[in-house]
């Protein structure tokens, strides 16, 4: 049983955010496909902040609010975690200030978020294109610092693989939004509204696999609730660790066996290899 622990904030912030995306798209389909105030006139598919706009503003503010208040936390839970060794600790200076720079820009984004969601494109179409970019920007430069952290925890903790995969989600989060993103302002700037509509919806979207891939981050600390399992610094073991390790040794002890028994070598019974 996984038991109820830090991994609940990333899995509350995803669903959040998942189930106001989808309330919005649904709200606006299932009406007729209306076409809003703050829309172009020969533009067909609503945005997101065109649909949070009007009748759902409430629901977009409050999804907004909940969603990056439970990803901060699920940030501020990683750091505490490596600070008590729940997690692979983050010993050097330079994983500490990137691990520290990502709480940074990841609040930069929050505020983003948040500010366009009360100061809406209708009435406030400047600010809430500036507070978009905020909210972007915020969060890709802050899951670059992660991967670069991530990159640099797991190279001096190959055994952990969860670093990388995690590393590899990121990564991935990070090529396709960027990619996602540029698309989107270069359709805003040629005036496709409906191309740029359906990129905002799925930048949108794949923010939800982002979120939820801190689930797979903090997971490991419910096996390390014990002070016995938790990670050491320096050249320190966990239990955890010693047993990885002494897996990994007795397989190369079985294996260095084999080879002697197949090159002829005496096999640990005494008989002969060539028997």
């Amino acid at each position: 049983m996984l038991g109820v622990s830090y991994w609940i904030f990333p899995i509350v912030s995803s669903l959040c955010w998942l189930g106001m995306l989808l309330g919005l798209l649904i709200h606006w389909t299932s009406t007729g496909k209306p076409h809003y105030p703050s829309m172009a006139y020969d533009q067909s598919i609503a945005y997101i902040s065109d649909v949070g706009a009007e009748d759902l503003k409430p629901l977009f503010i409050a999804g907004a609010c909940v969603t990056t208040v439970f990803l901060d936390l699920s940030f501020a839970s990683e750091i505490w975690l490596r600070h008590r060794g729940r997690l692979v600790r983050n010993v050097t200076r330079t994983e500490k200030v990137l691990a520290g720079l990502s709480i940074v820009f990841a609040l930069a984004g929050t505020a983003g978020l948040i500010l366009l969601s009360i100061f809406d494109t209708l009435r406030h179409p400047n600010l809430h294109d500036g507070f978009l970019l905020l909210f972007i920007v915020g969060y890709v430069v802050s899951a670059v610092f992660i991967c670069w952290e991530y990159q640099r925890l797991g190279i001096k903790n190959r055994q952990h693989r969860v670093l990388r995969t995690s590393f590899w989600l990121k990564l991935t989060f990070i090529l396709v939004e960027v990619a996602l993103a540029i698309a989107f302002a270069t359709c805003n700037f040629v005036d496709r509204k409906n191309v740029a509509a359906v990129l905002e919806w799925a930048i949108a979207f794949i923010f939800t696999f982002y979120v939820f891939s801190f689930f797979v981050d903090l997971l490991p600390a419910v096996k390390t609730k014990s002070k016995a399992a938790r990670f050491g610094t320096g050249a320190a073991e966990t239990e955890l660790q010693l047993e990885e390790n002494d897996g990994a040794a007795s397989e190369r002890t079985v294996g260095r066996n084999y080879q002697k028994t197949t090159s002829g070598g005496k096999s640990p019974g005494g008989l002969s290899g060539n028997f």
